[in-house]
């Protein structure tokens, strides 16, 4: 059996840099991901298991949420960072008992978070007493009753957190939800609070549900996109196909980012023979915008659109559309037309040209996609830009139209099927009285604490259990030292993995890691094999099946742990027929249908070809379910960040060997960056104008307004094509740099596209 030896931790000492790529993809591609496949997986392994990614009757790939298509699928229907996750999903590489004999906590928090990925799979579940200095096996009912007297013997249900990853399937998540609120609280935060969190609070606002418009095949009719604070080429590559295949028929792609990022400069296909012999130019065009200056251009675009509309009165503002179905028009254009594009240039770092061309593309689009992901989420008013850009397509008429509309780009697979089922600390109360009704709990309906919210309730006392099913909170959240403390300040952490994480080291008093199955698994229950089901970013729902045999016997699949769990919580007379849904998948997905708006009928419709589309009133009949009954424009006060003197403005960003916390390798091999992580994004000028030289270590501090400084050590000073005063590094390296507070107004998502930082020379090199 092929088990490849663990990779050594990072040596920063031997990080190199070369120019960035000006393609992606393509054969280099190709090759790379299969090389890291066969070194996690073997080759046969590989071979089974990438043939089933992304198929019909195969398994949904663990890393992005991008949808599949409609027709027919390629054999390799996935993309270099697909093949990554699922090759650290599916390695051969184990965790065992022995290893935690081995290392201590002490030795293992000494080791980086892709040191500790590197190991492999967790086959036990293991414990960590108060005082121990080494994790140790422990049997599942002895953990599960450690975790219902923690539970049951707290003062209320709400000093208990119940955080959820993206990963996680709708079953599980539905389960997970109905345990959480059958105990007592809402306290379920998720890994979306910090990411796609504004995008929902916005077009709820806007147009009256949190999820984007288009469906993939919209991309086909588009004859304009826009492409706003996001990086496809890294964080959603089967994108770059549907945008080639959107240029294809015709349709123009505005790139909107503070870095050029490769594979919206050019993209080699690697799916088809002309896309390695040559690549094409996905952006027409690229707004090199400044960090926080989003705002400012869609207000700008927003006053040259009326402004075009009186050259050529009845050609750009839709008024049948804005009309009949929406609210707030006078207010906007009036204060549209009083932006002062003078100030939109200079927050924008664009010129008054890059504006005119942009306007004029989209007055005489016919048909309008804007798509965006965390470089708009992650700031102050992120709520409020997406709201701007909002207001762009309603004023063109660009909501309920084949190729056009809204198009929030989510993250993890699965993230936005966690929320349908109920993973939200403040589901409407007509969902809990569905779930009420279908089995006789009484859920509550006291909103419970978001991410941000949970860690301030920990770190205060108020929050004395974790549990975490799936994900690497400590890594993913901000603020690294306030979280870390509070999570030690738990009596019982609780962590459902499939890997070795930085927060298995992060502990309470008391610690459990719970091991599970991944989606790549075969997942065996006493009613036969079992199939899961997701959600995509285009709310496409359909199954996953798993057919790799797990790599220990004691693995337990997500659905498995959750009612077992209940079963020790609860005892045997509660209401929820909780083994009966352990034993078949199929009877949780009637449960789902049930209560799940949009989801009757759910275990036909999910085994269609396709599965199935959940509603989407704006999209299917311009029903718009806001408090005015339709959509509504936003007049927002105009917000930018000016850079301070001898400062600069921070974003926090993935390489490209990585996805979300997981880093599959240390190469960011687009941006020019090898063999290490630790390094900051600068413009040359920048860098000089500081007194610093291309290669100088520096320590990053940032600074928050209540005067507290947090400082990371020993990054390496890159020149890089950034705007002026405009700073970039990867996470989770410097999340120790973003303040817990600093967060997007009303949605509450940390900013870390936007934190003030200083630059200090490092006294000494760090390896």
């Amino acid at each position: 059996m092929h088990r490849a030896a663990p990779k050594k931790d990072i040596d920063e000492a031997a990080l190199t840099v070369t120019p960035p790529k000006t393609e992606a993809a393509g054969f280099p591609a190709v090759a790379i991901a299969l090389e890291h496949a066969v070194e996690e997986m073997g080759v046969v392994r590989t071979a089974r298991t990438l043939a089933r990614v992304n198929q019909r009757h195969g398994f949904d790939c663990p890393g992005c949420a991008w949808p599949e298509p409609t027709g027919r699928r390629r054999p390799a229907e996935f993309c270099e960072n697909g093949a990554k996750a699922v090759a650290e999903e599916a390695t051969l590489r184990t965790v065992t008992p022995e290893f935690f004999a081995a290392h201590s906590i002490a030795e293992l928090s000494g080791k980086s978070g892709y040191w500790l990925g590197q190991q492999g799979r967790l086959t036990h579940p293991m414990v960590l007493r108060p005082g121990d200095t080494h994790y140790s096996p422990i049997a599942w009912d002895e953990a599960y009753r450690i975790v219902a007297d923690a539970l049951n013997g707290l003062d209320s249900p709400d000093e208990a957190v119940f955080y959820t990853s993206g990963r996680t399937a709708n079953e599980t998540a539905f389960l997970y939800q109905l345990l959480v609120r059958s105990f007592g609280t809402n306290n379920l935060p998720d890994c979306s609070n910090m990411c796609h969190e504004s995008s929902g609070t916005a077009l709820t606002a806007s147009i009256g549900i949190g999820k984007g418009s288009v469906t993939i095949d919209d991309f086909k009719k588009a004859d304009l996109i826009i492409v706003a604070g996001q990086n496809p080429g890294t964080n959603h590559p089967r994108m770059l196909s549907a945008l080639g295949e959107a240029k294809a028929h015709g349709a123009k792609v505005i790139a909107v980012n503070p870095l050029p990022e490769t594979g919206l400069i050019g993209f080699r296909d690697p799916q088809t023979v002309k896309g390695l012999a040559g690549g094409i130019t996905i952006a027409d065009d690229f707004l090199q915008i400044r960090l926080g200056g989003d705002m400012a251009l869609f207000q700008g675009l927003g006053k040259l659109l009326f402004e075009a509309e009186d050259r050529a009165p009845g050609t750009v503002v839709d008024r049948a559309f804005v009309d009949a179905h929406t609210a707030g028009y006078a207010d906007y254009e009036k204060h549209m037309r009083a932006v002062d594009l003078g100030v939109v240039e200079q927050a924008t770092g664009l010129s008054r040209a890059d504006l005119d061309r942009t306007a004029a593309l989209l007055a005489e689009s016919k048909a309008v996609i804007i798509c965006w992901a965390m470089g708009l989420t992650q700031q102050v008013h992120g709520v409020a830009t997406i709201e701007e850009a909002t207001n762009l397509l309603l004023l063109r008429g660009m909501i309920g139209k084949p190729g056009a509309g809204v198009c929030p780009v989510r993250g993890h697979s699965n993230v936005q099927g966690d929320r349908t089922m109920g993973i939200w600390e403040k589901m409407p109360d007509a969902f809990l009285d569905a779930l009420d009704a279908r089995f006789g709990i009484e859920s509550p309906r006291e909103h419970g604490w978001d991410t941000v919210n949970a860690i301030r309730a920990m770190r205060d006392g108020r929050g004395r259990v974790f549990f975490g099913m799936g994900g690497n909170f400590v890594s993913a959240t901000p603020d690294t030292e306030v979280t870390e403390a509070a999570l030690r300040n738990c009596e019982l952490t609780v962590q459902v993995s499939t890997k070795l994480n930085r927060s298995h080291l992060v502990h309470g008093r008391t610690a459990l890691i719970l091991p599970t199955l991944g989606r790549t698994d075969e997942d065996v229950q006493a009613g036969g094999r079992q199939q899961v089901s997701v959600e995509d970013s285009m709310s496409m729902v359909h199954l996953s099946t798993g057919r790799l045999t797990p790599v220990s016997a004691e693995l337990r699949s997500e659905v498995a742990i959750v009612c077992e769990l209940a079963g020790a919580l609860f005892g045997p007379d509660h209401p929820v027929p909780w083994a009966r849904f352990q034993r078949d998948y199929d009877t949780i997905r009637d449960a789902i249908a049930a209560v799940v708006p949009g989801c009757a009928d759910y275990n036909a419709k999910v085994r269609g070809r396709n599965g199935f589309q959940l509603p989407h009133p704006p999209r299917d009949a311009r029903e718009f379910r806001t408090d005015t009954g339709k959509a509504n424009f936003a007049a927002n006060e105009l917000h930018w960040l000016p850079v301070p003197e001898g400062r600069l403005i921070l974003q926090t960003l993935r390489s490209h060997d990585q996805y979300n916390t997981t880093i599959y390798g240390l190469d960011d091999r687009y941006r020019g960056i090898h063999n290490g992580r630790r390094v900051v994004l600068v413009h040359p000028e920048d860098i000089a104008r500081f007194g610093f030289a291309e290669d100088d270590l520096v320590d990053v501090i940032s600074e928050w307004s209540d005067g507290t400084e947090r400082r990371v050590e020993g990054f390496r000073l890159v020149g890089y094509a950034t705007p002026r005063g405009n700073a970039a590094a990867y996470y989770p390296e410097t999340n120790p740099l973003v303040p817990l507070d600093h967060v997007a107004r009303r949605s509450n998502t940390p900013v870390s596209k936007g934190v003030t930082v200083r630059l200090e020379r490092h006294t000494h090199r760090t390896s």
